[in-house]
């Protein structure tokens, strides 16, 4: 092995037991228990859903920020939000402010859940002087098609009587009008791009409500009062400004954040890994290096849609790198991985151990197979 060996270490995190940068952190200790002499370029890693935030932070040095928000049910809830090393850039999750983690399992009901909170963190983003926002959208407990996100930035959603909407998907229906006067003009001078990686439109048998409202809680009398609900919405946005999002793929996302994102902020949905593979800098740092050590709490068929393992392989490709993958749980027929990108795939775990002790123990077995890893390779060099 030449003297001066780089590795780019590329990892997702390692769900419940560590983040992406501390699985870099733990790869990196063990390799230097071996060979000190091998540089380590830390990329922590997300495919655009939960910890895609924490992780381009990191990978950029920037900074996590707290805000006191409404979360889904009118309540307050604390949520964060970043900006990258560069100051120009803020990201935030929807989730962090919306999601359906903030909803107890007998209080799901996207009638009156709202996107609000989303709305503020965006709004915080302004307030730092972001030229570009990213947004994650997934993992929402909301129906409304982004209509609370609107209200927080100084739009106004109008019945027949002027009067304003309440919050959630099952006020949509009274909507005549929206009055975009005191709407927050800064967002004409930023660029949004949102990390969204389905394709549903806003209705129909394929849209927000029938595909995902039963998982916030949506019966079936609800699903289709909501799905006509956002038909009718789209409607109103397509009368009052031209804008017909309706069935543009990805549009039904997030209970149609997607839909509302487009429409009223220019939102341009992109892959989820794809976008943290541009602000990361992989590819860059990808062309410098040796070998691509890459990994996530459970690898296996699935792995080949969209998750971040395949993402980076697939870049490491382009420049003929060899790519280690480990993960905590290698589940089923990973053959295919190997012939999308994937040259190696390391289980973590060191023997038989409770779930509970697996996760607590993730750090140090990842250090462990690291360490392992550059043994064998020590011997064949």
């Amino acid at each position: 092995m030449k003297k001066d060996f780089v590795i780019v270490l590329a990892p997702d995190s390692f769900k419940e037991s560590m983040t992406a940068k501390e699985a870099c952190v733990a790869m990196e200790r063990g390799i230097k228990k071996v060979n000190s002499d091998i540089k380590c370029v830390h990329v922590p890693m997300a495919d655009g859903g939960e910890g895609t935030m924490q992780s381009l932070v990191d990978s950029t040095n920037g900074k996590v920020y707290s805000l006191e928000v409404v979360g889904p049910l009118g309540n307050k809830v604390k949520a964060e939000y970043g900006i990258l090393g560069d100051r120009d850039i803020g990201i935030l999750e929807m989730a962090s402010a919306s999601g359906i983690q903030l909803v107890p399992l007998d209080k799901r009901n996207p009638l009156i859940t709202t996107t609000y909170g989303t709305g503020e963190l965006i709004k915080a983003c302004l307030d730092k002087g972001v030229k570009k926002l990213l947004i994650g959208i997934g993992g929402s407990a909301t129906n409304d098609g982004g209509a609370g996100v609107i209200q927080a930035l100084g739009g106004r959603l109008l019945d027949k009587y002027g009067n304003e909407l309440g919050f959630g998907g099952g006020e949509l229906g009274k909507l005549h009008s929206i009055d975009l006067t005191n709407f927050d003009s800064r967002l004409n001078d930023i660029t949004v791009e949102v990390a969204c990686d389905v394709n549903n439109p806003l209705c129909g048998e394929r849209g927000a409500s029938n595909v995902f409202g039963p998982q916030k809680g949506a019966t079936e009398e609800m699903i289709s009062l909501l799905d006509d609900n956002l038909r009718h919405y789209a409607d109103i946005i397509k009368n009052q400004f031209g804008k017909d999002i309706l069935n543009v793929p990805g549009a039904g996302a997030a209970g149609g954040l997607g839909a509302g994102l487009m429409a009223f902020l220019d939102g341009n949905l992109k892959k989820g890994i794809e976008m943290v593979i541009e602000y990361a800098g992989l590819e860059e740092k990808v062309k410098a290096a040796d070998m691509v050590w890459t990994g996530e709490g459970s690898i296996d068929f699935q792995t080949q849609y969209g998750k971040t393992p395949l993402g980076v392989a697939t870049v490491a490709k382009k420049y003929n790198k060899p790519v280690i993958a480990f993960a905590g749980k290698v589940g089923d027929n990973i053959d295919v991985l190997y012939e999308k990108g994937i040259d190696c795939i390391f289980g973590i775990m060191q023997g038989v151990m409770s779930i509970e002790e697996a996760l607590a123990k993730g750090q140090e077995n990842l250090e462990k197979a690291a360490e392992n890893v550059i043994r064998l390779m020590k011997l064949n060099c």
